[in-house]
């Protein structure tokens, strides 16, 4: 990845998470929204301790590598140890911040998926986020696209953008179990994940 790629741009995708690992679907939300809004670089940002959900069974700087794995043949995609690094619990308004700080007068574009965007307004300062990006929910399997354009219609929800996109019915804990049983992940994460799964042998029943 060019050590200048966040250099001279002017809109910034960001798709945060746990990437406990990265997979597919991740990946097809981000080159949807950057495409659909035309976005110079999208910055994917593995959470450091999410406040929602506890630690999955790899550790931070894993879940950093797996990420940085899964980007690494997109131009437009790069990896931020921003939240990895930030002591305490992270949250996007927080994150958001800080990139505002470090990148003034770009625009942002804050990605999550419908699941992610049914729980909005319980995220700490909703308005605060939707002050400092531009919030794009991508329709995924699981979470009927109606259901979620009427989430969208309520006030606590307005100024999101709803993306309808293929979508993939890939998730995190599917894959852990998949690889606790021993079955095969080839194509639903990238095999230099795989590879890294394996090699440091994550997700198995005796770690």
């Amino acid at each position: 990845m060019p050590a200048n790629l966040l250099q001279n741009i002017r809109r910034l995708g960001v798709l945060g998470g746990t990437f406990d690992p990265i997979h597919y679907g991740h990946l097809q939300i981000a080159e949807e929204v950057r495409e659909r809004f035309n976005l110079d670089v999208v910055l994917f940002i593995p959470t450091g301790e999410p406040p929602h959900k506890p630690h999955g069974q790899a550790n931070a700087e894993q879940r950093f590598i797996m990420t940085e794995l899964a980007t690494a043949d997109h131009p437009r995609f790069t990896v931020s140890r921003l939240e990895i690094d930030r002591p305490g619990i992270s949250f996007t308004v927080d994150t958001l911040q800080a990139l505002h700080e470090e990148y003034p007068g770009v625009e942002i574009y804050l990605m999550m998926g419908a699941d992610m965007a049914l729980d909005f307004p319980t995220w700490r300062q909703p308005e605060r986020i939707l002050s400092l990006a531009h919030a794009v929910a991508v329709t995924r399997p699981g979470v009927q696209e109606e259901a979620l354009r009427r989430h969208l219609a309520t006030p606590a929800m307005h100024g999101i953008e709803l993306v309808v996109a293929p979508g993939i019915a890939l998730s995190s804990t599917e894959i852990r179990r998949r690889a606790r049983e021993g079955k095969s992940l080839r194509y639903l994460i990238p095999d230099a994940v795989i590879g890294f799964i394996e090699k440091e042998g994550l997700y198995r029943e005796d770690t």
